[in-house]
């Protein structure tokens, strides 16, 4: 495996595992706080480095697949998904701060599919 594919595998973990921590956590609290929204900037940008380095692996050019598609937009939800609730607790909404752990499961779970077919086709290769 390449140094690439290492920091991509490492960095790409790192962000599962914290941004499980950050929504589960929301989930099994009842409301949003500001650590985990903490939580999803870092999973983010964990995310987007080992985004980053997998796509430098495979040479540099996006991959117009199931994956790669897959994979731009679940970056590109995990930015909204902090953006909003960053917004959502600027603005003290109270109902949307007890609601929000609705939205972030969901983007959870379509976070997982780039990562789950990343992990079957990394494996495959």
């Amino acid at each position: 495996m390449t140094t690439y594919g290492r920091v991509g595998m490492t960095f790409i973990t790192l962000a599962l595992i914290i941004y499980t921590i950050g929504v589960w956590s929301e989930r099994l609290q009842g409301r949003l706080k500001w650590w985990h929204v903490g939580m999803f900037y870092t999973g983010l940008v964990c995310d987007t480095i080992g985004t980053g380095a997998m796509f430098l692996m495979v040479g540099g050019s996006f991959q117009f697949n199931f994956h790669g598609i897959t994979g731009l937009a679940a970056i590109v939800i995990m930015f909204f998904h902090a953006g909003w609730a960053t917004l959502v607790l600027i603005q003290k909404n109270e109902a949307l701060i007890v609601r929000f752990h609705k939205f972030s499961l969901v983007v959870w779970v379509i976070w997982l599919i780039p990562m789950v077919t990343g992990a079957i086709f990394g494996v495959t290769r």
